[in-house]
């Protein structure tokens, strides 16, 4: 009898220990009650919207060996280029086996292609949890703060950081924009004679004021004179010294013969000024600054007023000044009377000089205080006060005031040097009309003044007079 190898069930193995050929396809499998068994439907992967996932590295078994077209063993860069000039050819799985799906992000024939959701096979793959259940839930929104604190942290530092690079610029706008606005305030004329310089930087400080102005009383000088003639003047070495020029001076005055030093500003202004004292010192001037009584009365306003000292009691009708002997605290116009009264004081002008630089020692004093030096209100009432009325020439602007400001008080200082030119009559009349004058000591006022160009003083001492 023929023996029919379809009707034998797979399980069955002949006599001879021949084992039965597996079936080459599920439609050849049979049954064991000998009916045709339906092919198995093939399995569909299961499509899950909510959480794409992965395909599965399919494992390649050592009998499967593709079969690659030479294109596909070609470089990248070749295939994307032969793509577009025909089919590729592709390779077939041996028969009777399901073709292997293609890895996600590529084509049978090579061309990359994104895997959509339905193609991704989710067999043998726990399903991703939703988000926010269970344990996982916990850690991620535990590392979702931890992260929205570092971000919180960093930011936060950033804003300190912003914060000191604008106060920063707060704290060196602030001074830089006030010297520039009191610069702006300055007044300049014509002043320097343009003569040759001379050793060191010299200074002429002048006050000036019309009789009868500013609430000033007459002090029987008629006319815009300087009241106030002095000197200042920094060596390359040695102490700086600030030298009173007593206003009734005898001396040369260009173009207008001998006359009271301080009639040259009557007739010609600072220029006149200049070369006058020039010519009388040997000393070139470098930088010239003149100030009206006025605006002294405002400094020391400004400054909340300044300590005087005075031996004596005063009640003098001209300069309208009463003052009580010993010290006290003086508001603008006492100041003002008190640098300008010269007939109650006993050594005349010798002593108004004096009492002049008291007053500019107190009110450079009173100006370098802690108080005004950091509130920014005293800073806008002293710059006001000093510019309004403050004319220096040409080329002075407020870096060379605040290196006068230094200089001043290096010289009022400890180790300065301050004085008159040595006087050999304080009343002096030349018989010319001019009236009382101050005459200086011709033997030894040349040696003075080379003194005071060469630093050659001691520091700290009181040079001329009479």
């Amino acid at each position: 009898m023929t023996r029919d190898e379809h009707q034998i069930p797979p399980s069955f193995t002949p006599q001879g220990g021949r084992r039965a050929g597996r079936p080459d396809s599920a439609a050849d499998a049979i049954a064991v009650d000998g009916t045709a068994r339906a092919p198995r439907p093939a399995r569909v992967a299961r499509r899950d919207d909510a959480v794409p996932m992965e395909p599965r590295v399919r494992r390649q078994s050592s009998r499967e060996v593709p079969v690659t077209p030479p294109e596909e063993r070609a470089p990248a860069p070749q295939r994307s280029a032969r793509a577009g000039g025909g089919r590729q050819p592709q390779s077939y799985p041996p028969a009777g086996r399901t073709p292997a799906p293609a890895p996600q992000g590529r084509r049978a024939g090579g061309r990359p292609v994104a895997a959509s959701p339905a193609q991704r096979p989710t067999a043998g793959r726990p399903t991703a949890r939703p988000q926010g259940s269970g344990s996982g839930s916990s850690r991620g929104g535990g590392a979702a703060a931890a992260t929205a604190g570092r971000g919180f942290r960093v930011r936060k530092g950033r804003l300190a950081l912003l914060l000191l690079v604008l106060l920063l610029v707060l704290l060196l706008a602030w001074p830089v924009g006030l010297l520039l606005w009191a610069n702006g305030k300055i007044q300049h004329v014509d002043a320097l004679s343009g003569a040759a310089g001379t050793p060191g930087t010299t200074y002429l400080l002048a006050g000036s004021d019309a009789r009868g102005s500013g609430g000033v009383g007459d002090d029987g000088t008629e006319g815009a004179r300087t009241d106030t003639i002095m000197l200042l003047h920094e060596p390359t070495s040695g102490p700086a010294s600030l030298i009173s020029i007593p206003r009734d001076t005898y001396a040369e005055i260009p173009g207008h013969g001998a006359n009271k030093v301080n009639a040259a500003y009557s007739f010609g202004g600072a220029p006149l000024l200049v070369q006058t004292v020039e010519q009388l010192t040997g000393l070139t001037v470098d930088h010239y600054a003149e100030v009206g009584f006025g605006s002294v009365s405002g400094i020391v306003d400004a400054v909340g007023g300044v300590e005087l000292c005075l031996d004596y009691d005063v009640d003098d009708a001209r300069s309208e000044l009463r003052w009580q002997a010993g010290c006290h605290v003086a508001d603008g116009s006492t100041a003002v009377a008190f640098s300008r009264m010269r007939y109650s004081d006993p050594k005349g002008d010798i002593g108004r000089a004096e009492r002049q630089r008291q007053v500019i020692q107190a009110i450079a004093g009173k100006v370098a205080d802690r108080d005004v030096l950091v509130q920014p209100a005293n800073q806008v009432r002293l710059v006001e006060a000093g510019t309004d009325a403050l004319a220096v020439d040409e080329r002075t602007g407020i870096i060379d005031l605040g290196r006068l400001a230094l200089a001043f008080r290096a010289a009022t200082g400890p180790d300065g040097v301050t004085g008159t030119p040595p006087i050999a009559n304080p009343g002096y009349d030349p018989g010319t009309g001019v009236g009382s004058t101050v005459l200086l000591d011709e033997e030894t006022v040349g040696q003075f003044w080379a003194d005071v160009r060469d630093g050659r003083f001691e520091p700290g001492s009181t040079v001329g007079g009479l």
